[in-house]
């Protein structure tokens, strides 16, 4: 059986309550560091202010050149280490560097309220 397509998250939503473990999830952020040797990745995100940082376990992924400060999407299964924070384990690791982060939020919004209509009119548009 093939893995789910992955939902998108904004980096700020994934250490919340909202993120549970084992959930295919899809998110961005600028490379801030990349360590080889333990197949982690740092990805970070500015939201309000506030600096987000997003643990990534690259070890499926690898090897692939490590562009720092690059835009980079993730697609993976989300994790948690005894005491530590989440760790979204990557099957996908792409950069983008030079997509517009404006668009994309507004493209993820956008599907967003899509999804939720539809949850809210399962029947369609049919007639």
């Amino acid at each position: 059986m093939l893995p789910a397509a992955g939902i998108y998250h904004f980096p700020w939503e994934i250490n919340s309550a909202s993120v549970s473990e084992g959930k295919t999830l899809r998110t961005f952020g600028r490379l801030q560091s990349y360590d080889m040797v333990s197949s982690q990745a740092i990805l970070t995100s500015q939201h309000a202010s506030v600096q987000h940082c997003i643990r990534v376990c690259t070890k499926f992924v690898e090897p692939f050149q490590a562009q720092l400060g690059s835009l980079y999407v993730a697609l993976g299964e989300a994790e948690f280490e005894e005491g530590e924070a989440m760790v979204l384990k990557a099957r996908v690791f792409t950069c983008v560097e030079g997509m517009n982060l404006q668009l994309l939020e507004k493209a993820i919004e956008e599907q967003r309220k899509y999804f939720q209509e539809r949850k809210k009119n399962p029947e369609g548009s049919n007639s």
